[in-house]
């Protein structure tokens, strides 16, 4: 489980922060929205994705410094399934270049540029519902042989 969160001005200096889980075979399996960066946005991420996967014992969770990630609710919701908590190195965003890749399309691929047509928190919140459904279904990639994530997933469980 590779993690970040990033913030992005969406709307007159407003600023909405999106935290978000990748997993298996590059797919974005949970996500939070917010318009301030708090332990309560971390908390409703981690339990949607435990919601979807209640068995994860074993798995790695990588993030960032922020002091979230560093707050004992946090690290006792991952020790409690038995997950290992890695942070990356202080001010490296190399040792989560996989999650800055993704923040980085999605800012190139549905924000930058299109500014203006956000005039909502609702409305951004909706656009990004859209756009890591349209990434998680739709958007080929080289690494997952030019499928979409969940494509890729499925075709890697029935050759297995």
């Amino acid at each position: 489980m590779d993690h970040r969160c990033v913030s992005i001005q969406f709307f007159m200096g407003k600023v909405l922060y999106i935290a978000s889980i990748r997993y298996e075979y590059k797919r974005i399996i949970s996500y939070d929205l917010s318009r301030t960066p708090n332990l309560g946005q971390i908390e409703r991420m981690l339990n949607k994705a435990f919601e979807k996967f209640p068995s994860v014992e074993g798995l790695i969770f990588h993030s960032d410094q922020g002091w979230q990630y560093q707050h004992v609710n946090f690290r006792n919701a991952l020790q409690e399934h038995g997950i290992v908590q890695s942070m990356s190195r202080k001010g490296n965003c190399y040792d989560n270049c996989i999650m800055e890749t993704f923040f980085g399309r999605l800012k190139n691929e549905m924000y930058y540029g299109y500014e203006k047509d956000y005039s909502s928190f609702e409305e951004f919140s909706q656009a990004i519902e859209e756009y890591i459904d349209y990434y998680n279904n739709k958007r080929i990639q080289a690494k997952t042989k030019w499928m979409p994530p969940v494509q890729y997933r499925i075709a890697s469980m029935c050759s297995a």
